[in-house]
């Protein structure tokens, strides 16, 4: 070769490092959700971490999960998830995740929105899952993208049924929760034959590729950002479809994935939470001050993407911490969340939050 000729190799090594040019069709999908969160990490000035609160966090989360022998198998424990291992549990999980957000409100425990199911009161998710059974028990067919494309079946009467409350408030946003479902409708009846499977088959026991198939297929999954003038993903709730079908399948049949360690946590409103109240995430003083005076964050600004993308990498540097410690720990990300979840639930059944979650109203989570 000349001194006047390229070196080829050379130049493919540096499109790849750089991230341009034409993708590997043999490369393993990647979400690329973990990589945005660093850079996110990396660029914040709002919202930052403490290695030492992250180091007593990660023994105390460890410790607590081993004691109450947290795994896949307590998703399921739960009395409003399903039990069966069947069709009907993957498309009640679908239908779950699409409508995953957005359940805060800004009235007290008795008079915001709430589902009475089976003699008790669910609020937060926990409304939608009851919302969900108590739909199937009623014998409407919540679970199916053919009803949800149907307008003359699933109309707005039907689903103001679906989502009714004990209370006077209704659900949050329910006029996007119905362009979810009709959005979500026609593309699985028109792409998928109306197969929630299908689409699960399609992506070859890959949760990246699943993921990635969700954000790429249903604009109502794609959660994605702009950031310092660059693009993120969060990926939230096509992340956790994944990672709920591997946690109700154990790990096995429609949740049987390959690459399941490649699923991050899921940024909402409340793990920054729990994790700012264990020691890892520290607010400067005029988000922290906003957070804690109840006024929202619009979806996109800095200080919220900030509070996302800052959570997903402090997950995932408990879950190093965890692993360091305790190399035979069959721990990850989904597990962690999950936990942390549960336990931030827990200390607001108790009254024992330390600070409110911050307030943003979108689909996004």
């Amino acid at each position: 070769m000349s001194d006047d000729e390229p070196d080829l190799e050379l130049l493919d090594l540096l499109r790849k490092s750089l991230g341009i040019g034409p993708a590997d069709p043999n490369a393993a999908p990647e979400t690329k959700v973990l990589r945005d969160a660093e850079y996110i990490y990396n660029n914040s000035i709002d919202v930052a971490l403490d290695m030492r609160g992250t180091k007593n966090a990660a023994i105390a989360i460890w410790d607590s999960m081993q004691e109450r022998s947290y795994g896949t198998k307590t998703w399921s424990e739960h009395e409003l998830h399903p039990k069966s291992k069947d069709v009907a549990t993957v498309s009640f999980i679908f239908t779950m995740d699409l409508l995953n957000f957005s359940f805060w409100s800004e009235k007290n425990a008795e008079e915001r929105f709430a589902v009475e199911y089976k003699e008790k009161r669910w609020t937060g998710y926990w409304s939608l899952v009851a919302a969900l059974q108590r739909a199937l028990d009623e014998e409407i067919p919540i679970t199916s993208p053919a009803f949800w494309a149907n307008e003359e079946e699933c109309t707005e009467e039907v689903l103001r049924s679906v989502f009714r409350s004990v209370t006077s408030e209704e659900v949050p946003l329910f006029a996007e929760r119905v362009a979810c479902l009709r959005e979500a409708g026609e593309i699985l009846v028109e792409e998928f034959d109306g197969s929630i499977v299908t689409l699960i088959e399609d992506a070859k026991n890959s949760a990246a590729g699943l993921v990635n198939m969700l954000a790429d297929t249903f604009p109502c999954f794609r959660d994605e950002h702009k950031f310092e003038r660059r693009q993120v993903r969060f990926l939230k709730r096509a992340q956790i479809f994944v990672a709920d079908l591997w946690a109700a399948f154990d790990g096995e049949s429609y949740g049987e994935f390959n690459d399941i360690d490649k699923i991050t946590m899921f940024a909402d409103y409340r793990i920054p939470q729990i994790l700012h109240s264990l020691g890892c995430l520290i607010y400067c003083p005029p988000l922290e001050s906003r957070i804690r005076r109840l006024d929202t964050l619009e979806c996109g600004h800095s200080w919220e993407l900030q509070l996302r993308g800052c959570s997903i990498w402090s997950v995932e540097l408990l879950r190093r911490e965890i692993v360091r410690d305790h190399p035979e720990a069959n721990v990850n990300a989904i597990l962690i969340d999950f936990f942390l979840y549960d336990l931030a639930k827990e200390k607001e059944d108790e009254g024992e939050e330390e600070i409110p979650h911050h307030r943003t109203r979108c689909i996004w989570y």
